[in-house]
């Protein structure tokens, strides 16, 4: 140490692209970079019309035509810049595999990993792990204990709000885990709530569309999240075609901020967001939906630009 001077330590962040690689979101609207998917593979002849519902899928899929969907969300990510990278050595014992975003909650400083709250899609979180590992992406932390916790159960408004929910798929101790990652790497506020008891992940209930701008189920989105969303002055858009509930017109992702890629087929969905100012682009995922999932699902953030 030098005599005579004051030695000032940089943040992590600012080391973080020259030690790891530049990674890294401080919200789910901020210009998307990279993107972490998987494209299904031999794993989805395991589903069949006896037991597609063991495998969490809400109908039996055309296998051809979901992994085409897929394949084609992915050449859309491409046309808008984002630059997409497959999960490496997924399981083929994992059918659920696909919905990456269940796995991995990504911050500015690195990923909280997930622990799948059901049996059968646990293990998936390994193969991302290793994936992240060979990235050069930091996992600031891992569910451990009694934890459970589906990465779509937290969301990311920005820098200083964020919300972390219980579910049928996470559960107290991992919600607990996962807030105390979040305060430390100084998210200033992290709202804790619990999904309704038919939505497995927040992101079935809301969506952030803009800066400090998120869209809603009123139906479903919990009354203490929202008060305390508006209290932190976040503007709150009602989805409330109710044909179109609960949530799949919200599993969208931004692409910047103000301009997202939303699911086709939900024109009420499609009327709000025009009526609003906000931009899109509708992609067919109605193939992924019958497995329970969309695009929200199957995206797994690595990069955004900072809001």
């Amino acid at each position: 140490m030098l005599m005579g001077a004051a030695r000032k330590t940089r943040e992590f962040e600012d080391e973080m692209e020259n030690l790891w690689g530049p990674y890294g979101a401080d919200s789910e609207c901020g210009v998307l970079r990279q993107v972490l998917m998987h494209v299904p593979g031999d794993e989805l002849a395991l589903v069949s019309r006896d037991n597609f519902e063991d495998w969490l899928f809400m109908e039996m899929v055309d296998a051809d035509r979901l992994r085409a969907q897929v394949q084609n969300l992915i050449r859309v990510y491409e046309s808008h810049g984002v630059d997409v990278r497959l999960v490496q050595k997924q399981r083929s014992d994992r059918p659920n595999a696909m919905f990456v975003r269940d796995l991995m909650l990504t911050t500015h400083q690195g990923v909280v990993l997930a622990r799948p709250g059901h049996p059968v899609r646990r293990g998936e979180e390994r193969a991302v792990a290793e994936t992240l590992a060979t990235l050069g992406m930091p996992i600031l932390r891992s569910i451990a204990g009694e934890g459970t916790y589906d990465g779509a159960c937290a969301m990311l408004v920005d820098r200083d709000l964020a919300l972390v929910a219980t579910s049928p798929r996470t559960n107290q101790a991992g919600a607990d885990q996962v807030a105390d990652a979040l305060a430390a790497i100084g998210v200033g506020t992290v709202i804790r709530c619990s999904t309704p008891w038919n939505q497995i992940h927040l992101d079935g209930c809301m969506n952030v569309v803009d800066r400090r701008t998120v869209v809603i189920n009123p139906w479903q989105m919990p009354y203490d999240a929202v008060t305390a969303l508006k209290t932190a002055d976040v503007r709150i858009i009602e989805a409330t075609a109710l044909d179109e509930l609960p949530g799949a017109g919200l599993n969208f992702v931004a692409i910047r901020p103000g301009f997202v890629i939303i699911p086709e087929g939900f024109p009420a969905s499609e009327r709000l967001l025009k009526a609003h100012g906000i931009e899109f682009e509708a992609v067919a995922v109605d193939e992924v939906l019958k497995a329970g999932g969309e695009m929200h699902c199957l995206t797994g953030v690595l990069r955004r630009d900072p809001l």
